[in-house]
């Protein structure tokens, strides 16, 4: 053996391979957490663009009474969207009384306005974005 060269002991090299494997573990927990907030960040922009969408949509109809208890045209019942696969629209419109704001018991007594609730949920996630808005007959 030459003078002044040393080798390092199997107790070095075994506290490196620790650190090392520390250092690893935490980096790819890391790398998970960011991934699933991606993908959570994701899922709620494309469930607000599609309850929003929905919104305008609905806004552009015309005023539906409800006849004979039949609800109008608007309101939809967890129907999947053609765009997003996998996300489900829900939309209530709901008869209100003008002078209180309280949920008509009869909808047939629809004076006008109706609170419109649009839902969207996404493969098994129920409620993921929910908006309201008023509908009014002009």
């Amino acid at each position: 053996m030459i003078k002044g060269e040393e080798g390092f002991s199997l107790i070095e090299v075994m506290v490196a391979i620790v650190l090392l494997g520390v250092v690893s573990v935490s980096l790819l927990s890391a790398i998970g957490t960011a991934s699933q907030a991606v993908f959570i960040a994701d899922e709620q922009a494309s469930a607000e663009s599609l309850a929003r969408a929905e919104m305008e949509y609905m806004k552009t109809c015309t005023y539906d009474y409800y006849e004979s208890g039949a609800p109008p045209s608007y309101e939809k019942d967890e129907v999947e969207s053609p765009t997003y696969a996998g996300y489900f629209i829900s939309v209530d419109a709901i008869p209100i009384d003008p002078d209180t704001g309280e949920v008509l018991t009869n909808p047939s007594d629809d004076e006008g306005i109706q609170k419109v609730v649009v839902s969207v949920s996404h493969v098994g996630k129920p409620g993921v974005v929910t908006l309201e808005a008023y509908k009014v007959d002009r």
